[in-house]
């Protein structure tokens, strides 16, 4: 599986157990909720400065959201 894809899932799946709508996480991040949905579907390239923003508003270390789940994705 590739990075993006791995990225995509972990921001998905850790957005739902939070109880968080993509337009709560663009709030929290800062960034704009079609940009949230494009990185969920995987068609977006993140730079490193909106990993770290999706992280805080996620409340999780940046290097999660890269790390491959062993939790099923939804």
């Amino acid at each position: 599986m590739d990075l993006r894809t791995i990225f995509a899932g972990n921001i998905k799946r850790l957005r739902k157990e939070r109880g968080m709508s993509q337009e709560d996480l663009a709030f929290e991040s800062g960034l704009h909720r079609t940009y949230i949905s494009g990185i969920e579907r995987g068609i977006r390239n993140v730079g490193l400065d909106n990993v770290g923003v999706i992280a805080t508003a996620l409340a999780v270390p940046p290097d999660t959201l890269l790390k491959e789940s062993t939790t099923p994705r939804a």
